[in-house]
């Protein structure tokens, strides 16, 4: 009896090697359909009416290079296993109902040239591993749940073209690191929680089109590097706290189409070189403490349908501040209320 213990052994050891020499997975089954792991490199079940959360088992498609997803009714967290899909250039989640946070893993897919997840219900901290990602060129966060900073290392997607962090709950100040990402044509960082003031490193961005950063709670001043951005078409930095006066730099902005300033709290006379800005549609600049006489060069603003009270988007305001009269012919009937106690 004895000796057929050891054959015994080794039988178990023979099953046990047979087990591990099981082939892996040729296949994977999502949402009812079959996919090869070999030959699936795109898949694209947007607007697709699917449900429940993604399966973990996406990830074994490591050939692919887009999972577009968008416009379903997805709901559970990403899985990190979409981590391993390293040969992705695009993945776009945007218009489910995804919660929990974004996993660090997506990190680790530095092809990614797209990464869209707007309109989720996304939490947590943005992962400071996004700064893996240096060849992306469109970050789209906007539209969900998404609370503490914005990592520093956002500054090294130095590829990046396109910035939305718009509609979360950031807190903290925007990092200086930002001034890196020289590509950028759209800034948009609007209705969050954002605080301290405007990196003068903006400056650096001479690409954009598009700087968004309304309805948070910056402080400071509007950084004269601010006329570097000449080929902006719309800077809306309104109803912040920002203070001090309109830098006369801001004249350099030749291509504006809308700049709105309105709901802080700048002092200061209206530079002359406002005149500059002939291409402007929209000038806000109501309720703030500005001073002194408007420049008549405002007159050379001929694209500005103005109002003395909020009537809708559109038209340009420059009611609820302290400017003092005589003011020009072409604005004398759209001043609305001004505080003159100050004037002479």
């Amino acid at each position: 009896m004895k000796r057929l213990y050891p054959l015994l052994f080794i039988s178990v050891l023979i099953y046990w090697g047979c087990e591990d020499k099981k082939e892996p997975p040729t296949e994977v089954t999502l949402w009812g359909k079959v996919y090869s792991i070999e030959d699936t490199e795109r898949l694209d079940l947007s607007y697709n009416q699917l449900t429940g959360s993604i399966p973990p088992e996406i990830g074994n498609l490591t050939n692919l290079t887009d999972l577009v997803l968008w416009g379903n009714q997805l709901t559970g967290s990403i899985p990190p296993e979409i981590g391993n899909l390293t040969n992705l250039t695009d993945l776009v989640l945007w218009g489910n109902q995804l919660t929990g946070s974004i996993p660090p893993e997506l990190g680790d897919l530095t092809n990614l040239t797209q990464l869209n997840l707007f309109s989720n219900q996304l939490t947590g901290e943005i992962p400071s591993e996004i700064g893996n990602l240096t060849n992306l060129t469109t970050l789209d966060l906007q539209n969900n749940q998404l609370t503490g900073s914005i990592p520093s290392e956002i500054g090294n997607l130095t590829n990046l073209e396109e910035l939305y962090l718009n509609n979360n709950q950031l807190i903290g100040s925007i990092p200086s690191e930002i001034g890196n990402l020289t590509n950028l044509t759209f800034l948009v960082l609007n209705e969050n929680q954002l605080t301290g003031s405007i990196p003068p490193e903006i400056g650096n961005l001479t690409n954009l089109t598009n700087l968004w950063l309304w309805e948070n709670q910056l402080t400071g001043s509007i950084p004269p590097e601010i006329g570097n951005l000449t080929n902006l078409n719309f800077l809306l930095i309104n109803d912040n706290q920002l203070t001090g006066s309109i830098p006369q730099e801001i004249g350099n902005l030749t291509n504006l189409n809308f700049l709105r300033l309105s709901g802080n709290q700048l002092t200061g006379s209206i530079p002359p070189e406002i005149g500059n800005l002939t291409n402007l549609t929209w000038l806000d600049l109501g309720n703030n403490g500005l001073t002194g006489e408007i420049p008549e060069s405002i007159c050379s603003l001929t694209n500005l349908n103005w109002s003395s009270e909020w009537i809708s988007f559109g038209y340009s305001y420059i009611y609820n501040n302290q400017l003092c009269p005589p003011y020009p012919s072409c604005i004398e009937d759209y001043v609305g209320t001004q505080d003159t106690s100050g004037c002479d």
